[in-house]
């Protein structure tokens, strides 16, 4: 008997979801039998089996999610006398463990703890009655699970079993100005409140911003272009595209391609902070020009590798196919990664200008807001132009104000001045 985990399917992620069981106990495995499909922070991830057996018990439903290295199902082998599998032990190092004691590894919010307890312990029995998620949820709200009667296979305690504990803690926090529950919605009927779950993908997003915010001093830099001629270049464009059968591009577009050509000329933006203790930071040679989409399934940055070297046509063909993989949940995690600079442009809302939270390890971000027709003097006669603004959030600790400055002097000249972005 083994144990199937929670495998690491991309460089950031810290847990995942099981989205669906391609397999339930008693099934057959096959090695390369798609098991389950796994959302992580970046997308959603067919787990093929590495080892054959039959799968004896589903640890982890539908829904649930699992750190790194968690076990979320059991597999049997058909070896009776193997040891089970311990996601993350490293044997290396660690004496055979005796008849009267095992060595096991746990690992718990990235702090890994190495322990010699007896054989058949108390601890070794609860761990073995009960599933990881019940063990989550018993850490969290501090029930004894001694008091439980598993209703599971061998008399395993499943979710269903705490039921009677968490209506428990319901009760007891109804005291309060708010009804949490176990792990479920937040109730509040003064204000009519519902818990709406958040995806993975939600959830790991609130935590990294919320770290990005805290841990990196934005500051912010606004400018405003004169886009007149930005925007007679895109129609002239565009007609000439239509008539030979290729599609249109965008003024995001024309924009990613103004960024890349402005990160060549001041590379020192192009750039990533390391950590405290590092004497040197990170520049960047290659500019890969990640893209903020929001799609239903949770906010995702595609990424456009090169995108200094690429043609506005091919940078809307890729833009548009990156665009559509995020809205179906297809984009791969090399699509997600790599990059060196992002745009987050909501124009299309409506939104004039705001700021962006840096998505590190990057070093600074652009918002862009929408191009809008504006009155302005032009000579002794007050004029309509459209123009176009945009705020750079920048990492202090590496980019200055100047640095910052210049950088959006040079997108300015460039959006102003637009036959060199197609040069």
């Amino acid at each position: 008997m083994i144990e199937i985990t929670m495998p690491r399917l991309s460089d950031t992620m810290e847990e995942g979801t099981i989205t669906v069981w391609h397999k339930k106990a008693g099934d057959t495995v096959a090695i390369g039998d798609i098991l389950a499909e796994i959302e992580t922070d970046k997308a959603t991830m067919e787990y093929e089996a590495y080892e054959a057996g039959i799968i004896d018990e589903i640890l982890i439903p539908e829904g649930g999610v699992a750190a790194i290295g968690t076990p979320i199902a059991l597999l049997d082998t058909g070896n009776a006398t193997a040891p089970v599998a311990r996601a993350g032990v490293t044997t290396t190092g660690i004496p055979p463990a005796t008849p009267a004691q095992v060595i096991t590894a746990e690992h718990d919010e990235a702090v890994t703890v190495v322990s010699s307890v007896p054989f058949e312990s108390e601890v070794e029995a609860e761990r073995r009655i009960a599933s990881p998620l019940v063990r989550k949820l018993a850490r969290d709200h501090s029930l004894d699970l001694r008091q439980v009667r598993g209703s599971g296979p061998g008399g395993r305690i499943i979710r269903a079993d705490l039921d009677h504990l968490l209506a428990a803690v319901e009760v007891e926090d109804s005291r309060g100005p708010a009804m949490p529950l176990a792990s479920g919605p937040l109730l509040d009927t003064k204000r009519g409140s519902e818990g709406v779950p958040f995806t993975n993908v939600r959830r790991i997003i609130a935590r990294r911003l919320g770290e990005s915010a805290r841990n990196i001093p934005h500051f912010y830099v606004t400018a405003v272009a004169d886009a007149e001629a930005l925007v007679q270049l895109r129609t002239d464009l565009n007609e000439q595209l239509v008539a030979t059968g290729r599609p249109k591009v965008s003024l995001n577009d024309l924009l990613i391609r103004a960024c890349a050509l402005a990160l060549r000329e001041h590379p020192l933006v192009n750039a990533s902070y390391v950590n405290d203790s590092s004497t040197t930071m990170l520049v960047h040679h290659r500019i890969n020009v990640g893209i903020a989409v929001a799609s239903h399934n949770g906010l995702v940055v595609p990424v456009i590798v090169d995108a200094d070297q690429k043609t506005v046509s091919q940078l809307g063909t890729e833009s548009k196919q990156l665009a559509t993989l995020a809205g179906a949940k297809g984009l791969s995690l090399e699509q997600m990664s790599g990059g060196t600079f992002t745009i987050s442009n909501l124009g299309m809302y409506g939104v004039e200008e705001f700021t962006a939270i840096i998505n590190p390890p990057e070093g600074a971000i652009l918002a862009v807001g929408a191009t809008t027709r504006e009155p302005v003097a032009a000579g002794d006669e007050i004029v309509l132009r459209y123009r176009l603004r945009y705020t750079l959030s920048a990492d202090h600790r590496i980019i200055d104000g100047a640095l910052a400055a210049q950088f959006l002097q040079t997108l300015t000249r460039l959006i102003e001045s637009p036959l060199s972005l197609i040069a």
